[in-house]
């Protein structure tokens, strides 16, 4: 049997998203988002569902504060929805929006839970995006102004700060691919996107920096780093121009390397400004890394940038992603070494099964169990090694509204009944349990 050694001090916690739990879209003053609108785009969204209800977080906190607590999580990463909290994007400030996040961290601590606070998880006013979004550079003022407000408001509650979540999302998918908000497929404006979140993370952590808050702040990178498909040279280079334009447009400029010269070669210059680049480039406590799924790619040259990915032996998940746990220490393990050790975070990640309510009321998930496994693994082995691996934020907590998929993938521990809203534990969450009481031994 194998146990596996954490640090005393190692941070476990699960994570959420603010329009994937919440619902209560048009309750508490809250305005549209982009999600709001995208959802209503016939077949943007499977079965043309939306966060509507969703997991009715916003009524039902409570409820899931107390269920972390049993379960011996220590912290809880939500989001914060930029239209509670400033319903025109920018100007008065909501004050129904602030109670609610004020009441939600309050109830964490009661139960001993630290508050880690996400700004951006995807959902942008669309008043905002009514003047072009993320691919227009007023954008990241009104971030900064936005993330002002919530150091004012939030501040003495939060526990950790994160800036951004997943940039890769919001610019690839949102403006290049289209399957997710705003919907938009246009290869220029994906750039100028790139470098505004980019800008306006810069802008975020420089504001905080001022305000006199002691808890740590960074962001999450859903960073790729392929393998190549074979030793060829070429699916080498190809294998470093993917994480050239999947991962360091966003992870470098963050450390003050600027863009890397692949993407600027096959996207286009990303036009920075006179003190850009040192306006990202912001100290950052630590770095938070969604992690799911590695690729191999290959040199295609048909290929818009010159790679794509090769098939998969590996099992897979129910989202189709491939089940590769040596990614993660090959990604972490780069991390490491380009940040310089800094503090690293995993804050997502998880495995979409099709959970099904067995006869005795309960949901075996053990395939999530044993993904879970091979992924605390490696954590182990790569805190053992010297990287500095502080803690791992679960994904999900429950069941919930999984963007385009709608309501189909189910990433949750705790599993929802979407009619009933009932929340039924899954043993992926009494795992989590014993992992976290110091019985990860298997």
């Amino acid at each position: 049997m194998q146990k596996l050694e954490f640090p005393d001090d190692f941070l476990w916690g699960t994570a959420t998203a603010s329009y994937q739990v919440e619902g209560a879209l048009h309750e508490g003053g809250r305005s549209e988002s982009i999600w709001d609108t995208f959802a209503r785009v016939p077949g943007a969204v499977y079965g043309g569902e939306n966060g509507e209800i969703a997991c009715d977080q916003y009524h039902r906190y409570k409820e899931d504060v107390a269920l972390m607590a049993e379960l011996g999580f220590q912290a809880y990463r939500f989001s914060i929805a930029w239209p509670r909290i400033l319903p025109q994007g920018t100007g008065a400030v909501n004050k129904e929006g602030v109670d609610y996040y004020r009441a939600l961290c309050t109830e964490l601590h009661k139960r001993g839970i630290k508050a880690c606070a996400t700004l951006y998880h995807w959902d942008l006013p669309q008043c905002l995006q009514d003047k072009g979004g993320w691919a227009e550079r007023f954008i990241v003022d009104a971030f900064a102004e936005y993330a002002k407000v919530c150091f004012a408001e939030l501040g003495d509650l939060v526990d950790q700060w994160i800036t951004i979540n997943e940039p890769f999302c919001v610019t690839y998918l949102g403006y290049m691919f289209g399957v997710h908000a705003p919907g938009i497929k246009d290869p220029h404006l994906t750039v100028r996107a790139v470098h505004n979140l980019n800008l306006a993370h810069g802008a975020a952590v420089q504001a905080y920096r001022t305000t006199g808050l002691n808890a740590p702040i960074g962001t999450t990178l859903n960073l790729s780093s392929p393998r190549p498909a074979s030793l060829r040279p070429e699916d080498k280079q190809a294998a470093l121009i993917a994480r050239a334009i999947e991962s360091e447009v966003f992870l470098y400029p963050l450390l003050g390397k600027g863009y890397p010269s692949a993407a600027l070669k096959l996207m286009g210059n990303f036009n920075p400004q006179p003190a850009d680049l040192e306006l990202i480039a912001q100290k950052l406590d630590f770095i938070g890394i969604n992690y799911y799924t590695e690729s191999a790619v290959f040199y295609d040259e048909n290929a818009l940038r010159k790679y794509s990915d090769k098939p998969a032996w590996q099992e897979v998940s129910d989202m189709g992603w491939p089940v590769v746990p040596a990614g993660l220490g090959r990604l972490i393990r780069w991390v490491h070494e380009v940040t310089g050790g800094l503090p690293i975070y995993i804050t997502e990640n998880g495995y979409a099964c099709a959970d099904v309510v067995g006869t005795d009321g309960r949901i075996h998930d053990h395939d999530r169990i044993d993904y879970i496994k091979k992924h605390l693994e490696v954590c182990a082995c790569l805190i053992s090694e010297g990287v500095n691996l502080k803690g791992y934020y679960a994904w999900s907590l429950l069941d919930n509204f999984e963007w385009a998929y709608g309501y189909t993938k189910r990433f949750g521990i705790v599993h929802v009944d979407y009619v009933s809203q009932k929340r039924t534990p899954k043993d992926s969450a009494y795992f989590f349990r014993d992992v976290i009481a110091g019985y990860a031994e298997w």
